[in-house]
């Protein structure tokens, strides 16, 4: 069930075919997959292989920034740098951050050029002093901010406790998706443009305005936050001051939300389960792993890139977590479980 203010909404896919009830109305709409798949993308250097990955964004000039997590699922102990650049033919053209994160999980890109990536933080973390923080880079590297305290879990203002994503608006206040897994403190936590602490909103639940496991976060042109609600299997609409709005559960178990500038939203499924999986159970049962691709004004779903994974329903995840699109229209999914990025090329309007 999705709430919508003024009424409800339910949603169910199989495979590539959305019916869409909208109060008490039955259109039905059948989605396409207007995309060809190329794995592999991304070359990296002197034999350096993938690991895993959730973060992908597009720069202001066009190419591609990707978090990775230094050849394995950490950067503990690891020299190598996780922060990569990427031409739009996955050509690497500079990379930093080496030492600096744990864990990268969530990325994003501002105007000027300045990136930010979460540090959700892993095992053996704590004990290096990473973890728990978001940090903010110049488009060369440069270590410019970080919000919570290195390699200690807690509370605003001062620490954060396993940050999974983060957004900034276009006045530079600063949204964080503070939360990634059982027992965490599952809020919002927003900042101004200098990095002070405001404010925090959101408590561990089900009802509207409360969240479980937040994902992911994104901004529309209208400044409604769309945070990906995951274990709760929808997305949920907030205002800037944290009012809720509404929530959509026809976009899947959200692991990523990418909304480009003309409100087209993209969102990654990577952990529905349409049967009993042996490592988690049943997950958002009815719903389809892959890429949900529609309007965010509307909330209408048009278009489905479904999992490539040959057995989903033995995999804790599969498929992007991560999800951005470049100038072209062609969408890049960052995943976790395969270890890779893939290209989607778009084929038609």
């Amino acid at each position: 069930m999705a709430c919508t203010g003024g009424g409800k909404l339910w949603a169910g896919v199989a495979a590539v075919a959305l019916v869409v009830i909208v109060a008490g109305e039955l259109p039905a709409q059948q989605t396409t997959n207007p995309f060809r798949s190329q794995y592999g993308w991304g070359e990296l250097p002197d034999g350096r292989e993938w690991g895993a990955t959730s973060a992908v964004y597009p720069s202001p000039d066009g190419d591609i920034w990707v978090a990775e997590r230094c050849g394995e699922n950490s950067c503990v102990g690891s020299d190598l740098d996780p922060v990569l650049l990427f031409d739009t033919d996955g050509n690497l053209l500079r990379s930093f951050g080496a030492g600096l994160i744990s864990w990268p999980h969530g990325i994003f890109v501002e105007d000027d050029g300045s990136v930010w990536v979460t540090d959700a933080s892993t095992s053996g973390a704590e004990e290096e002093g990473l973890g728990h923080t978001v940090l903010k880079f110049s488009p060369e590297g440069e270590h410019l901010m970080t919000l919570g305290t290195p390699g200690e879990a807690g509370d605003p203002p001062e620490r954060l406790t396993r940050p999974s994503d983060v957004v900034v608006a276009p006045n530079g206040e600063i949204y964080v998706v503070d939360a990634h897994g059982p027992g965490d403190p599952n809020r919002i936590v927003k900042y101004d443009p200098e990095g002070n602490y405001l404010e925090t909103w959101g408590e561990t639940g089900y009802e509207p305005g409360q969240l479980h496991d937040p994902h992911a976060i994104a901004m529309d042109s209208q400044g409604r936050i769309f945070v990906g609600d995951r274990w709760n299997s929808r997305i949920q609409i907030f205002d800037q001051e944290g009012n809720f709005l509404e929530w959509w559960t026809q976009f899947g178990r959200p692991s990523g939300i990418f909304i480009d500038e003309n409100d087209r939203i993209y969102v990654a499924d990577s952990e529905s389960s349409q049967a009993d999986n042996p490592i988690q159970g049943r997950r958002n049962p009815g719903w389809e792993r892959g890429i949900y691709i529609g309007d965010a004004r509307t909330g209408w779903v048009e278009h489905f890139i479904p999992d490539t994974h040959p057995n989903p329903e033995e995999a804790a995840t599969s498929g992007p977590e991560g999800v951005a699109v470049d100038r072209q229209g062609n969408i890049y999914g960052a995943e976790v479980g395969q270890r890779r990025m893939v290209k989607y090329f778009r084929l038609r309007p």
